[in-house]
């Protein structure tokens, strides 16, 4: 990965962040390519990669990169952060994956892995998130924002009506709260986001990156395996009437009883003690 160089066995990725690489273009002389010709390299600068990511103590940071553009929707934003959020996805050295650069991306392949992903994803918003930002915002598992952050899907004042966002900000928000944003397009605050379920925690703009550190850090002290079954059980059950979320949930509390982690869990609470999770 251009960003970063990932160390397996420290769990470490070192955030790099150097001159743009450069690749060689062949330029005949002479007006031509034929054998023969003169020929000479000029140097070009490669495109620089659409996402930052850096990650240290089982937290990978995904910074969202292409500010001239607004981190529009293209084909070469969806596969950088795909492949950032996949990256060693089932390394027990990651934990938690913070998103942040969040604007005007759309990629729906992305927000349905989400919810899939056996680590928790939280949303750090510190701005103006719309139409598919708010989508993306409300696929993540948590989100943190700023006072100053607004969300907003304003497509239906430009013709194009935001159905897509409106898919997840449904299951996120009231229904008669989501159909206002949907039908005016005005954009909803920090406090109005936090009241209605489409954000966790509004705190102050300085604040936002140690709030939303130490909830990935509070995170990581939890065993891997319980995190990723708990995740997991939680989107299934809520799919289903109540009965059958109840099934679900009392059968995956037996499965966690037998997880090695869930037994240590069990005998550290007996002992008084921390556990020692092995994450298995």
């Amino acid at each position: 990965m251009a960003a970063a160089a990932f160390a397996r066995g420290a769990g470490l990725c070192t955030a790099q962040l150097p001159r743009p690489l450069l690749r060689t273009q062949r330029i005949f002389a002479s007006g031509g390519g034929a054998p023969g010709r003169r020929q000479h390299c000029q140097q070009v600068p490669a495109e620089p990669r659409l996402t930052r990511t850096w990650q240290e103590d089982g937290i990978r940071n995904i910074v969202l990169n292409n500010p001239l553009k607004r981190n529009a929707l293209s084909l070469s934003m969806i596969s950088s952060l795909r492949e950032d959020v996949l990256r060693d996805i089932e390394s027990t050295d990651l934990r938690v994956i913070i998103i942040s650069g969040i604007l005007l991306i759309k990629p729906m392949r992305v927000m349905t892995l989400l919810p899939k992903l056996p680590v928790p994803v939280i949303a750090k918003v510190n701005g103006l998130a719309t139409a598919a930002g708010c989508q993306l915002v409300a696929s993540c598992d948590i989100a943190v924002a700023s006072e100053k952050s607004r969300f907003a899907t304003p497509g239906v004042n430009v013709g194009l009506f935001c159905s897509t966002p409106g898919v997840a900000l449904g299951r996120s928000l009231p229904r008669k709260v989501a159909m206002e944003m949907l039908l005016t397009g005005e954009a909803m605050t920090a406090q109005e986001a936090l009241l209605h379920g489409l954000i966790s925690k509004v705190v102050s703009e300085d604040k936002l990156e140690d709030e939303t550190l130490r909830i990935a850090r509070r995170i990581c002290e939890s065993s891997r395996p319980v995190v990723a079954l708990g995740k997991s059980t939680f989107y299934k059950q809520m799919e289903q009437d109540i009965g059958a979320a109840y099934r679900i949930a009392s059968r995956v509390m037996v499965e966690n009883l037998a997880l090695q982690d869930g037994q240590e869990g069990i005998k550290a609470f007996v002992s008084k003690r921390k556990p020692a999770w092995s994450h298995s």
